[in-house]
């Protein structure tokens, strides 16, 4: 698309209104749609991307250079960027999606009443999901597939900091949907970076079912707020490790170094490192320094300003989802101690508990209220790819209707069979 193009939408709310009516149309076909047909069309998708590489490259030149000259920070920047590792991934996730089973039609929980009737269920697509997101252009990628894979429409609305990406990347979905006949309004992503068609998306539940957003906090706040459409949200990721006074210590040191600074601007990347007073002194000195050969910032509770250099932490600290390489640090007395901080300043996204301790590992597991509870592991894994989903649409910290990363099966529904033979109720 053009710029020239982009400014020819003038009346938002009709151009909305329009998608919406075309999505819906295109959803009642994707229903019907087999298996192999949509595999195929996921396929057809990642081939074109790999063709067009060098046009995603050159149209994401565009958005990081306007991205730099509005004086976004580093953070920012890393999501935008579209490296070849991570077109790699996007194109490695549309082919494991295709590879996945299809839940559209699996009929499961049948049982003959005493009537004689069987009643079950069968799981369905839930028809329009509208997705709202900054700065990622692989969510387009990956919204895209999920949406088809289960046999839902989308309509994708990224940031305007990903405009030009977001197009390519919308060029080469409709190839594929094109190439093996699906419609191509299946998928629409928003042509115009004007906030009012956030606006409209969300008071539409004539033509959307569902709205994921995907950003920043204010940004699912108002949505949540304005809505009219059922929201599938989470707020932010406040994501906490805690090292167990029985914890492995090379264990521990590799995961919360990993879970701090692997990636710094995801919502699964650890925020708040919790220590066990007993091992501290041992530990946070080692950490420490990888922390500051790394660029980390550390802010800590009076007792860690005891043990290594770190800037004083306040209470909103506690509470920060920082998206930056800024750690808040904190010593407690034990498992107790690490959960109730946890319960209090969490947001329910990943918690990961360090120890060698069965008992503890299964307490934590059980008693930690969080979408992801780790044993042993880097936050950074509460990731629908790694979890096996070939990609996420996004994570919920709701508990209706989906929790954590929600892939194909989080994007169905429901209904109710009922098979007879003539059965009349008396």
């Amino acid at each position: 698309m053009t710029q020239e193009a982009k400014k020819e939408i003038t009346n938002i709310a009709s151009y909305m209104q329009e998608v919406g009516t075309r999505a819906r149309a295109a959803s009642r076909q994707l229903a019907a749609t087999s298996t192999g047909l949509k595999d195929a069309a996921l396929l057809a998708i990642a081939e074109d991307l790999d063709v067009n590489r060098d046009i995603l490259m050159r149209e994401n030149r565009k958005d990081l250079e306007a991205g730099r000259a509005k004086g976004l920070d580093d953070a920012l920047l890393d999501r935008l960027e579209l490296t070849a590792d991570r077109i790699d991934t996007m194109i490695e996730g549309l082919q494991q999606i295709a590879s996945l089973p299809d839940p559209i039609g699996e009929i499961f929980d049948m049982n003959y009443m005493p009537s004689g009737i069987q009643v079950g269920r069968m799981r369905v697509p839930l028809g329009v999901v509208g997705i709202i997101y900054e700065s990622r252009p692989n969510v387009t990628a990956d919204a895209a597939a999920l949406c088809l894979k289960s046999g839902n429409a989308t309509v994708l609305r990224g940031g305007s900091e990903a405009f030009w990406s977001n197009q390519a990347i919308a060029a080469s979905i409709r190839v594929g949907l094109e190439k093996t006949g699906l419609p191509g309004d299946a998928v629409q992503v928003v042509e115009t970076t004007d906030r009012t068609a956030v606006g409209a998306m969300i008071t539409m539940p004539e033509s959307i079912d569902v709205i994921i957003p995907r950003g920043g906090k204010g940004l699912i706040e108002r949505i949540s707020a304005d809505a009219r459409v059922p929201v599938i949200k989470h707020l932010h990721g406040v994501c906490h490790v805690y090292i167990d006074d029985q914890a492995d210590h090379d264990k521990a040191f590799a995961i919360a170094v990993n879970a701090k600074t692997q990636r710094y601007g995801t919502c699964n990347t650890m925020e708040t490192l919790l220590v066990a007073e007993n091992v501290a002194a041992e530990i946070l000195p080692e950490l420490a320094a990888a922390y500051a050969d790394k660029g980390v910032e550390l802010r800590g509770c009076e007792k860690i300003a005891a043990l290594i250099d770190c800037n004083p932490a306040t209470e909103e600290d506690w509470d920060e989802e920082y998206l930056a390489p800024i750690l808040s640090v904190r010593i407690v007395a034990d498992l107790a101690g690490a959960m109730e901080h946890i319960a209090r300043h969490g947001s329910g996204h990943t918690e990961s508990i360090v120890t060698e301790n069965f008992t503890r590992a299964r307490r934590f597991l059980t008693e930690v209220d969080s979408s992801s509870v780790m044993v042993n592991a880097s936050t950074r894994f509460a990731d629908g790819f790694e979890y096996g989903l070939g990609a996420e649409i996004g994570i919920s910290t709701d508990k209706f209707h989906a929790r954590g990363p929600v892939g194909l099966e989080g994007l169905t529904s429901v209904k109710f069979i009922v098979l007879g033979d003539g059965h009349i109720r008396t």
